[in-house]
């Protein structure tokens, strides 16, 4: 009765498309999380945190690449318009590229200065790069979602994984500058794009020329999807900005070792959230959009995957928020102490990130943009304040990342609150 029980779920196609882009991402992590002790001690804090303030540019710049027109991709009928989003896409990537470059060079060191970006200020010229790497990227991963490929996300994940992780322990055997995690930072998009292009069963799609009238095609298909830029590029630039806000703070007022610290904490936190929560994501997207289209009501897929979510995320998040800081020093040694400390409070926050999942991805379905923008503008207010206390009234790095994990956890939850509204009202 069970085999059978297992048989029959391990066959229902959201299930194991979920199990196909886990299977990927698991032995993605597997590779970080062997050479994560080697890197570390090859590296050090204030390597990680020059690294974590460029990560922290480029996660702020890599959601707005495109204009978020990519996410729209999965959602038209026609295999014919979401190809042209793809055309679309890459071309703003490639457009904003450019302008970034030339504002760069402009105002190079008025943007150090302002920011007090002095560790990172020779590396802002690869800011271009970072835009067409994830023009490119997320073009292909919708592309690959939408035509049910995932195998090849899952692909891409693990070989994207396996290149970048072991070119940072060979050249850091001879080499370990803070240059280098930040060249391979910028590389991952694109090696990843690559991957997934190579082995899509639809390639050329991605270097196909415009046909005659097929400007007009695209621009038809810009304004069609205009909620996209209007609503859900502020808000996926705001949101990146309240994600890094505490390494540009951190760096600013307790210098880049703290950064570092912080650093290591959020990607060893993120790590269920890519394994499991991002795959969930992607294969719950264009399910529900389905069911919105044939107007069946979504509010119980959000409610289980939720739920499911939830008791998965509750052993591993736990762990970290009663052992935080003597896991951080047993695997990355002695001196990461405090980035186990930090941990504490990033797994409140990344835990409820980690649910949220199936929320954030029903509010495009929704038509719900300008909600979820209104929001994250009230979530960046809340998380610059909560951070500022910190910083300035108990003068403490840890009291900030406190207030600012604990500020996350209840902003998500109320996200997850005004999913499961808006899908029973429509």
């Amino acid at each position: 009765m069970l085999q059978k029980r297992l048989k029959s779920i391990f066959q229902k196609s959201f299930i194991r498309n979920v199990l196909l882009l886990v299977t990927g991402t698991a032995g993605a992590q597997l590779i970080t999380v062997l050479v994560s002790p080697i890197i570390t001690r090859l590296y050090g804090p204030e390597a990680f945190g020059i690294m974590g303030t460029f990560s922290a540019i480029a996660n702020i710049i890599i959601p707005i690449a495109a204009l978020t027109y990519p996410v729209a991709i999965v959602l038209p009928k026609k295999d014919n318009e979401a190809k042209t989003l793809i055309k679309l896409s890459i071309s703003i990537s490639m457009v904003l590229s450019i302008i970034s470059l030339f504002i760069i060079m402009l105002f190079h060191n008025q943007i150090t200065n302002i920011f007090n970006l002095t560790s990172i200020s020779n590396f802002l010229y690869l800011i271009p790069m970072v835009f067409i790497f994830a023009g490119f990227m997320q073009s292909a991963k919708q592309w690959l979602i939408r035509t049910n490929q995932f195998s090849i996300n899952a692909k891409a994940n693990f070989y994207q994984s396996v290149i970048i992780n072991s070119s940072k322990v060979g050249i850091g055997l001879f080499y370990p500058a803070a240059s280098v995690l930040v060249v391979l930072t910028t590389m991952i998009n694109g090696i990843r794009a690559f991957i997934m292009i190579a082995y899509s069963k639809s390639f050329n799609i991605f270097f196909q020329r415009t046909k005659s009238g097929g400007e007009k095609n695209i621009g038809k298909t810009a304004k069609k999807y205009m909620d996209f830029p209007l609503y859900r590029a502020p808000e996926s630039l705001l949101t990146g900005i309240s994600h890094g806000m505490p390494v540009l703070m951190l760096t600013a007022f307790f210098g880049p070792a703290s950064a570092g610290f912080y650093n290591v904490g959020r990607n060893v936190l993120s790590l269920p959230t890519q394994l499991i929560g991002e795959a969930v994501g992607d294969v719950f997207y264009p399910k529900i959009a389905t069911d919105h289209r044939n107007q069946i009501k979504i509010t119980k897929h959000i409610q289980k995957a939720t739920l499911a979510l939830a008791g998965i995320g509750i052993v591993p998040y736990g762990i970290v928020i009663l052992f935080g800081p003597f896991l951080f020093s047993l695997v990355f040694g002695e001196e990461w102490v405090m980035a186990g400390e930090y941990a504490r409070w990033i797994a409140l926050w990344s835990f409820s990130n980690f649910i949220n999942k199936p929320s954030t991805k029903s509010l495009a379905v929704l038509n719900a943009q300008m909600y979820h923008l209104m929001y994250t503008v009230f979530g960046l207010i809340v998380r610059i304040g909560v951070l500022l206390i910190g910083f300035y009234i108990f003068k403490s790095d840890l009291v900030a990342v406190a207030l600012f994990g604990s500020a996350g956890a209840i902003l998500n939850v109320g996200l997850i609150t005004v999913a499961l509204f808006l899908s029973r009202k429509r």
